[in-house]
């Protein structure tokens, strides 16, 4: 049995006292926040510089500390071994991107030098850590919630560990074999006592000595969330407190990224817009990218219910060129779901709302669905799909799997019981992400949910394959055009045109049962634990959504045509079983129309298609969020796919393929011309 002790009240211990004329030699410190790299880009590793700071500005002798150069990417363990060697104290910033590999790290080093003390925080330090720590000895303290008063007592305390035990806010399994577990520190409530690392240059020595790296600044405005979403650590680690950094601060630290010319920032904010000033914010930022072209782009969550403030933020943001879209994060549309993840205090008609007026303003936007959520099911799931793409949703859904985060509520073994939630280890890949084998790593995993009481496992996997088909479908504009047409002049509902393909009979339609073939048999695969995304070595060499793997297969093997006479036969019979006075003919002119306009690389020869009725601009309006009226009239619309060429495969499937992603960009730019006696000689 475990002996465990609990200190209650402790706030802050007394540092002790040095003696006169005492000599203390520098404590190396070494600090550890790996970060994925992202097409070739590193983030500076603010984390960690945040601790540097404070100790730089608070501590009684900073000249006691000598920081080493902070490791802030995946390198082999043995490198990161060799490099941290000399410390005397190591400071680890963990996630669920670097929770295993911060854990080797730190067990080789121990072997290596046992005096070596290992400090860990971050999300990824459970909030109830006994079990973590005596499963990592290597661990001798763990930091809870924010760090930097915390990391500077651990250091002036230092080599004396046993005083470690009155440190609010810590863990530790000490020399006897007791278990602590002191109460958490107070929140910094004026955050502008903790220095910025930007202003005060503490990047200076690790960007002077990697001038090659091209870097990602993370940067924050506020901390705290006033939401509790159970699959989210966010809220469950800041309650209701919401604090923020100054403004001057922030608009100097704004300056400081464009003269160091930081291409993107990514705002850790939970929800940028919460504040009446973001406006002021997202407006200064984007006067400073008109004056010196940085940043080029700004990443933030959106809050969740401040329609108004997040509209005007995200389209300030928009207007400038800082987002590539606005993220409409919704998770779910189901109530019972909603209320099952503590998410339904946030409004869905915020949302709703944001779409429709985003959509009017030419701002493009996306939404996020999780698959496997509580209480959700395949009708419900696929009923809110339905509600998306009804509201206007042309862009993007993106379907994400539902993944169990340690300190989320979510993470509760009595709750994932009560929902009978069924989950399975899965490596984390990034979505597009290169397939990096060092002969010396540990892969980072996840706990994926692959099934729900709600949802069980058949129903998760034909969720799953819905989501793929929607995304081929219609956000990859495979077969947009028609989709949209056929559901505005026919009325038969989006779901049930994309349910069609998934049950397609083998004989009749072959390449379309293929594809959910290969759909279904990737969903067995991640409910096997398998990857959640496609590795291909002959198409960039990097992890494909399903959905854009198939795009590119069907691209590769010149199969575009044979997809498009089953696709057109197959929504034919679809529309007709279900409305006997529909005009098919339009149908058949929408498939032609939306078959062309696919960007295509190796392309020889610009395309003219005839219509008898304006599709273009019924298909046009309806993405746009206007009324739209199928109107009668003949004529052609031109092609151009010469003037910009892609001779080049690979690049092909980067730029159009991957890049164009998250804008929808798959088809190219269309002209329609009235037709005149003229052209109609040659029709």
């Amino acid at each position: 049995m475990s002996k465990h002790r609990e200190n209650a009240g402790v706030e802050y211990v007394t540092l002790p006292a040095r003696k006169d004329g005492e000599v203390r030699r520098p404590l190396n410190v070494g600090l550890v926040q790996i970060n994925n790299s992202f097409s070739g880009q590193n983030y500076l590793p603010y984390s960690v510089a945040l601790l540097q700071t404070y100790v730089a500005k608070f501590a009684p002798d900073p000249s006691r500390y000598r920081f080493l150069p902070s490791l802030y990417k995946r390198v082999r363990i043995a490198d990161a071994v060799e490099a941290l060697k000399d410390a005397d104290l190591v400071g680890f910033s963990t996630y669920v991107w670097n929770g295993r590999i911060s854990l080797e790290i730190a067990r080789r080093l121990k072997a290596l030098r046992p005096g070596i003390a290992i400090v860990f925080g971050g999300p990824h330090v459970p909030d109830q850590p006994e079990a973590f720590l005596r499963a990592n000895p290597q661990i001798d303290l763990a930091v809870h919630n924010e760090g930097e008063r915390t990391f500077l007592q651990i250091l002036e305390l230092f080599p004396d560990r046993q005083a470690w035990r009155e440190l609010p806010g810590v863990s530790m399994v000490d020399a006897e074999d007791t278990f602590v577990r002191n109460p958490n520190i107070e929140r910094v409530r004026n955050l502008d006592e903790i220095p910025s690392p930007f202003l005060e240059g503490t990047f200076d020595e690790i960007m002077s000595a990697n001038t090659t790296e091209s870097w990602i600044g993370l940067w924050e405005t506020n901390r705290g969330c006033p939401f509790r979403c159970t699959f989210c650590d966010w809220g469950s680690a800041t309650a209701v407190k919401v604090t923020k950094f100054g403004e001057d601060r922030l608009f100097r630290e704004v300056d400081w990224f464009a003269e160091k010319k930081i291409e993107y920032i990514f705002c850790c904010d939970a929800n940028f817009g919460i504040q009446k000033r973001d406006v002021d914010i997202a407006n200064y930022v984007a006067g400073i990218k008109r004056a010196s072209g940085y940043p080029v782009a700004l990443s933030v969550q959106n809050t969740k219910n401040a329609t108004e403030r997040a509209y005007l933020t995200q389209k300030i943001l928009s207007d400038a060129g800082l987002n590539k879209g606005v993220a409409l994060s919704m998770q779910s549309v189901d109530m019972p779901t909603l209320e099952a993840i503590k998410r339904d205090n946030i409004s869905l008609d915020t949302y709703m709302e944001l779409q429709r007026r985003f959509t009017r303003d030419k701002v493009e936007t996306y939404s996020d669905l999780i698959l496997g959520l509580p209480g959700e099911t395949y009708e419900s799931f696929v009923r809110g799909v339905d509600q998306l793409m009804e509201n206007g949703q042309h862009n993007r859904i993106q379907f994400n799997n539902l993944s169990i985060l340690p300190n989320a509520e979510m993470g509760d073994p009595l709750y994932q019981s009560r929902y009978g939630m069924v989950t399975v280890e899965s490596k984390i890949i990034n979505i597009h992400g290169e397939r990096i084998e060092l002969d010396d790593d540990v892969p980072e995993v996840q706990d994926l949910v692959i099934a729900t009481a709600s949802m069980p496992l058949a129903d998760w996997r034909r969720t799953r394959i819905f989501c793929w088909m929607t995304a081929l479908l219609h956000f990859d504009k495979l077969f947009q055009i028609p989709l949209i047409l056929a559901h505005g002049i026919s009325g038969v509902a989006y779901r049930d045109m994309i349910e069609a393909f998934l049950v397609a009979d083998p004989k009749r339609f072959p390449m379309i049962a293929a594809i959910n073939a290969f759909f279904e048999s990737e969903a067995r695969s991640i409910q096997e634990g398998g990857s959640e995304y496609v590795f291909s070595r002959e198409y960039l060499n990097i992890y494909w959504p399903a959905d854009e793997y198939i795009f590119v297969k069907l691209t590769a093997e010149k199969t575009f045509d044979a997809f498009y006479e089953e696709a057109g036969r197959l929504i034919t019979e679809t529309l007709r079983s279900r409305s006997a006075d529909l005009p098919l003919e339009i149908v058949d002119e929408a498939v032609r129309l939306n078959h062309a306009l696919v960007h295509q690389p190796f392309a020889r020869e610009n395309l003219k298609v005839r219509l008898t009725h304006d599709i273009l601009d019924y298909w046009s309006k309806v993405r746009g969020g206007e009324p739209a009226i199928l109107r009668k009239a003949p004529l052609v619309v031109e092609i151009d796919r010469t003037s910009k060429p892609y001779d080049d495969f690979q690049k092909w499937c980067r730029e159009i393929v991957w890049w164009g992603n998250k804008k929808g960009a798959y088809l190219y730019a269309p002209r329609a011309m009235g037709i005149t006696p003229e052209l109609a000689g040659h029709y």
